[in-house]
């Protein structure tokens, strides 16, 4: 299975043929129907895995190319190396779930090609399980870090992991098993829809099945142990399950500040003084397709970010320096959609730095707790507009026999959104 990840910021032009692009099951030829068999035996140039093209009949004429390692940036010369002929791709299943379709469709254009899936390996599944497809999240953990999956988890619910190998159920039973979800039930199902097809099935924390068939995928029934912290995608992560030296925003302001943040799907976040990473683990958190980029001066911390990040399930966070020696050192760092400055706000012209590269129609969110970063969100407010506003968390904690509220650092914020158009005055 292809990483789905992009190869190309547009796609490149293809002059050639259409691509077939041919989703092929555990049932081999047999289950393809004529338009895929015939699609196949019309090519001259027939690409896919070793494991692919032996599903393929030896009386298919097409010279048969098994893709190379690492593929995608082998992938835009192989394809140009055979552009006059008539080229066919073989993918397990349907090639748009997860498969080499999503990567080809990103570098040649949909245009270039005519996919012809077969049943997807999720849809199999849950037709074996009786669940509702469209009900249950899948997470691919082909080519991504098996921790992915930790932001799904949550009790009585259902999900399918896409297996990189035969080790990953165990590993995945021994990650359930650390992370609180250790009664969760397990259902490995290999080669669905071929001859060979079996289900496994057990207890995460009683895993005991040893490595089957490396095309697997594995259906998760969640059961959280109530002695764990709730870790959902909603904004507000308990302050325990972040590591470091406590330089965080509090949970509270956090989810005020998501809040105002507003993450999208598929949007980038820029986390300026990033302390434990909290702003941006969380954002990455509220949808898979979230990314940001945590600005940090000191490497401890930095250090600290990248773990969090890893144990709260997103390690894909960026991690970088002091924001300015950043910029000036690497121009291709991406516009944000969003930017948070959590910390640095008195350092000279960080809050310049971050509005000149927030991107028009983006937000930007500042918070302070001293009176001196406070004045100048005052002063900056009353420059680009926006929303002020003031938090005070009281706490209740023990005092004696009885509780008392205990007040929280009150926390100046201001929100705004970086006009969509220039004014005259800005040229």
């Amino acid at each position: 299975m292809a990483s789905d990840a992009p190869v190309s910021t547009a796609p490149v032009p293809w002059t050639g043929a259409p691509i077939a692009v041919v989703g092929i099951g555990a049932d081999g030829w047999d289950g393809l129907g004529r338009a895929a068999r015939d699609a196949i035996g019309d090519a001259e140039i027939l690409f896919g895995s070793a494991r692919q093209l032996d599903l393929v009949p030896p009386g298919v004429a097409a010279r048969r190319v098994r893709w190379p390692s690492p593929l995608v940036p082998a992938l835009p010369g192989l394809l140009q190396e055979h552009a006059g002929a008539r080229l066919c791709v073989l993918a397990s299943g349907d090639p748009m779930f997860y498969g080499i379709g999503v990567t080809l469709a990103r570098l040649l254009g949909a245009p270039a090609l005519r996919v012809l899936p077969q049943p997807s390996s999720a849809s199999l599944a849950c037709a074996r399980l009786g669940w509702s497809l469209p009900e249950t999240p899948v997470v691919s953990v082909v080519g991504r870090p098996l921790v992915t999956v930790l932001p799904e988890l949550a009790d009585r619910r259902r999900l399918l992991v896409l297996s990189a190998d035969e080790h990953t159920p165990r590993e995945l039973a021994a990650l359930l098993g650390r992370r609180g979800f250790g009664g969760s039930e397990l259902t490995v199902l290999e080669q669905l829809g071929g001859r060979a097809e079996r289900h496994r099935a057990g207890i995460a924390k009683q895993w005991e099945h040893p490595p089957g068939d490396p095309l697997n995928i594995v259906a998760v029934t969640c059961a959280a142990d109530p002695g764990f912290a709730r870790a959902t995608r909603l904004p507000g992560l308990p302050d325990e399950l972040f590591g470091g030296d406590g330089q965080l925003t509090k949970h509270e302001i956090r989810a005020l500040t998501l809040a105002a943040l507003a993450p999208a799907p598929g949007e980038l976040l820029w986390d300026v003084g990033g302390g434990s990473g909290s702003v941006a683990i969380e954002w990455c958190r509220a949808h898979p397709g979230n990314r940001a980029v945590a600005f940090e001066r000191l490497e401890r911390r930095r250090r600290q970010i990248a773990d969090n990040a890893t144990a709260l399930g997103v390690p894909h966070i960026l991690v970088r320096g002091e924001v300015r020696a950043e910029l000036a050192a690497d121009a291709e760092i991406a516009a944000p959609d969003a930017i948070f400055v959590g910390g640095g706000l008195t350092q000279d012209g960080v809050l310049e730095t971050c509005w000149a590269q927030l991107r028009r129609g983006g937000r930007l969110v500042a918070n302070a707790v001293t009176a001196e970063s406070e004045s100048l969100l005052l002063s900056w407010s009353s420059a680009q507009g926006g929303v002020l506003r003031k938090f005070q968390i009281y706490r209740g904690e023990p005092l004696g026999s009885f509780t008392a509220w205990r007040p929280q650092l009150p926390v100046a914020q201001w929100s705004v959104v970086k006009p969509a158009t220039k004014f005259p005055a800005e040229g």
